[in-house]
Order: C-alpha cells, then structure tokens, then sequence
C-alpha cells in the first residue's frame, strides 16, 4: 500500500464516526445537536464528497453556549494561573498524540496539503505550550510610584468571550486564539466557519478530554450571519476575536457597538514583497514563490504582489515562471503536493474570476490562469505580469495561488506603490542594504515587516495589521492586553493632605 492509500485508510478510520453521529455542537461540556434540528453539509474540496452532516446553530444555541460560558467563568477565573497552566499542558499533549488525525481531517476538510498540515497541527501543540508557561504571570503588573502614591497594577480577565476563526489553516489558528484566551482565565464560545467545522470540533473534545471544566470551551457551529451574528450581539460575551475577511470585521463592529464589545481582528491583506536589484535574488525567489503558493495562497500574510526593481524584473519573472509551472498540483495527502484544492467551489469562482479580470486591464497571464478540469476545485498556480498599481488585480485580496507583478524604478516609487492599497498586514524586503533595510520597513505601512525572510512566526512577538488589515496584536503579553482588563490602586504614602471643600 503506498503512502496515499495509507493515509486514505487511515482517514476513512477518522471519519466513520463523524459520518454516522454528525458533528454536534460541544456546550457546558455535552454534544448537543442544533436546538432547532437543522444541520447543514460539510463536503471535501478534493472530489466534492459529503464528508458529515453538521449542527446548523442559531441565536438559541449561541444564547445557552454563552450562559454556559458565563456560569462557568467565576471558578475558572479565579483558578490560580499555575493550574489553569497544568491543563493547558496537558492539552498541548493531546494536540501532539492526535497530530496526525487532526492533519488527515484538516487536509479533506480544506484541501490543504499534507506538507503544510502536518506541521499545523504541531503549531496549535506549540500555541497551547507558549500560553501555558504564561498563564501563572498572566495577572502580574506593575509598580508605578508618584511622590505620594504607591500604584499598583493588575490585571483580571475580561469575562466570557466569542472567538470566531477561518476555514484556512483553521486548527492552528483556533489554538492561536482560544489558548490565550484560556490562559487569561476567560471562558470561550468557539464559532468556526462551516466550510472547515472538523477539527474545531477535535479540539474541543481534545481539551475536555484533557481536564478543562465544562462550559470553560463552547462550540457551536453554524453560520455567519445566524450563529456568527448572534455570538457578536449577546450581552453575556465581552469581547469578540475574529479572524476572516475585512467587511466581515466592519459587520462585527457595527454589531458588537450595542454591547460596546471590545474586538481584535486579524482582517485580510494585499502584501507586498519587494525585490531590490541588490538582492540575493535566488533565495528572495524562493521566498516569493512560497509565500503565496503555499497554503493554496488561502492565507492572509501570503505575499500577494511581487513589486521588482525594472533593472532585474525581466529575469526575475521568467525565472518565476519556470518555478511556477513546475509547482506539484494535485491530492493534499499525496507527500509530494504543493498546492491542493480550493477551498469552496464559490471560492473558486472568486479566483477564477481575477483571469477575466486581468486581461481585461490589460495585464499579461505569464503562467497559469485556468481552473484545472476535475473533480474538486483545483486551479492552476497563476502569475499576472505587466500590471499596474491601479489595476482589480494589484488592489484587490484574490486570496488564491495568484501573484501579481509591478515593476518599480526606485525605492521610493516602491513604497509609494506598496503603501497604495486599503490593507497594510504584511510586508517582506529583499536588499543587501541595511540602511534601505531600515528606510523601508520604517515606512512601510504594515503591522509586521520581515526583511530577507519568509513569515517566519516568533510567538514573542505581536501579530496584526494596520488600516484594513486589523485591530489589536497577538503574541506574548499582547494577547493579554486584549482578553484582559488592568486596574490600578493608588495608596496614599503617609498623610496625604486632602483638599478641603466646605470647612
């Protein structure tokens, strides 16, 4: 039996249950179905099968997950930070011994290839460890001294919160979101999106499996504008997490101001890599060929538009080419695969309908350009060269193996160009110059800047975007800074004279 059919086996094995109980919503520590009955189905991007029926939740569901989540919050809340750190250990060990079937589910749930999967799933055993170590200091502040003061800070987490996350790379970035949350002392209502609801779900059996308290972590499926909408309108849930597109992040907003929600939203991108002549150009080639056409292009740091000094661009795109078409499309459990399936056939339209849109405005199709004829929604890795910085294509978040190329003459034409989008998450500079380094990145209007690297994650470091691209940062004592509020006490230092009103 060779490698595919090995891991099919396996992955048959995985999904037998799925098939026969459905995916239940996961509340107060108990599978329930949708309280109306309506289930909703889940099929793979790879051949279009129906994979499971799952719990089509609405506000009612969202209404008992979120006074599960606030009856459950007081105790866990105030279980001290050493223990919460204990079971969250534990859940970063059941993440790592169920690795590979949360890999095999996320690859037929997404279309994702094993190359990148496989890995993922370590991620979210990582995310769990980071914010694990963290949680016994999560309370700490500070103190601050004025002449006749002694201030003392602390922090307390903010409450129950709603966390709702992506269809790609959906484990690792749950774990991104709910760890810390739960390190804080926050209880959590989990909304993951319908196209990818398997390894929500995983997780949320791997951490009451792993001791967390009932009611600690919700699940409830569903979608956007039912499910999603309630959990972001419920007066019982304090604070909002949100990964996904940028409008869906304003609807949130508007639907959250009610409550006066506070939210952090990781929102979507149009990054730039920029190439300077001065470059190692063979390793900003690799980085520029993995950064959008890994992970199917389906993510939001991917480095979307290649901006190329004219002195070099010429070579540069055909060597860009001559990688593109020898990318490995094909099934996600194939070791071999690069680029899988899209996710959802209307994702596939999108894409699909940048080609139209390219030739259009008068930009050249140099590889790819067409949907791959099938079962599933696979398409060809594309390039798009000859393009200008006004154009749908240079502008617009594809989110797709689509890179567009822009040609510039000097560094500032390439800032002005790599600033003039609504998005401002990511940005990747290729220099030998460390001077030019600098002048860039401090001008590029991004939340991260990586300079002669590919998205290498440190979880230290802050996470997000600027303008469209986000609100908040996660990573370190970041997180925190949002799923916990600080309060300061001032003590008076002997006898402080206080003013006299009336005397």
């Amino acid at each position: 039996m060779n490698t595919l059919d090995t891991r099919l086996a396996a992955l048959e094995g995985r999904l037998k249950r799925f098939r026969a109980e459905g995916i239940q919503n996961l509340i107060g520590g108990e599978s329930r179905p949708a309280r109306s009955g309506a289930t909703f189905e889940t099929v793979s991007p790879v051949d279009a099968s129906p994979i499971a029926q799952v719990a089509k939740g609405d506000s009612a569901d969202i209404d008992v997950a979120a006074q599960a989540a606030r009856a459950a919050f007081p105790d866990w809340a105030a279980m001290g930070g050493v223990k919460r750190k204990v079971i969250l250990q534990r859940i970063a060990d059941a993440i790592e011994a169920r690795a590979e079937e949360i890999a095999l589910c996320e690859c037929w749930d997404t279309g994702q290839a094993w190359r990148f999967m496989s890995k993922a799933a370590l991620r979210g055993a990582e995310n769990f460890r980071f914010f694990a170590d963290r949680a016994p200091a999560a309370r700490d502040g500070q103190a601050l001294p004025s002449p006749e003061h002694l201030n003392i800070t602390s922090r307390f987490p903010i409450g129950p919160v709603g966390v709702i996350t992506p269809w790609n790379t959906p484990f690792m970035l749950s774990t991104w979101k709910i760890a810390p949350a739960l390190a804080a002392g926050c209880t959590v209502v989990h909304k993951p999106a319908e196209f990818s609801p398997l390894t929500a779900r995983l997780l949320a059996e791997i951490c009451h499996e792993a001791g967390l308290p009932p009611g600690v972590l919700n699940l409830v499926n569903g979608f956007g504008e039912t499910a999603g909408k309630a959990l972001t309108e419920h007066p019982d849930i304090r604070a909002i997490a949100f990964v996904g597109e940028s409008r869906t992040g304003s609807a949130i907003m508007r639907q959250g101001a009610e409550t006066l929600k506070r939210v952090h939203f990781e929102l979507g991108g149009k990054n730039p890599v920029i190439v300077f002549e001065d470059a190692d150009l063979d390793r900003a080639l690799d980085a520029a060929v993995f950064m959008i056409y890994s992970l199917n292009g389906e993510r939001c740091t991917s480095s979307s538009r290649l901006l190329v000094q004219d002195t070099i661009a010429e070579d540069f795109e055909a060597r860009l080419v001559e990688r593109i078409r020898r990318l490995r499309v094909g099934h996600p459990l194939e070791s071999e695969t690069e680029i899988g399936p899209l996710i959802h056939p209307t994702h596939l339209d999108k894409v699909t309908s940048y080609f139209d849109v390219a030739r259009n405005d008068g930009a050249n199709i140099a590889a790819g350009g067409a949907r791959i004829e099938g079962p599933g929604w696979f398409v060809e890795p594309t390039l798009f060269t000859g393009a200008r910085r006004d154009m749908r294509i240079a502008r617009e978040e594809i989110f797709g193996p689509v890179l567009t190329s822009i040609r510039f003459r000097d560094e500032s034409e390439a800032l002005e160009i790599a600033n003039d989008v609504a998005y401002g998450l990511a940005g990747y500079v290729w220099t030998n110059d460390l001077t030019r380094a600098l002048r860039v990145s401090d001008r590029l209007e991004a939340g991260m800047v990586w300079v002669n690297s590919e998205n290498v994650r440190h979880l230290p470091t802050p996470f997000g975007g600027v303008k469209a691209s986000g609100i908040g940062r996660d990573g370190g004592d970041w997180s925190f800074d949002f799923y916990m509020e600080t309060k300061n006490v001032a003590l008076a230092l002997g006898a402080h004279p206080v003013p006299k009103l009336g005397a």
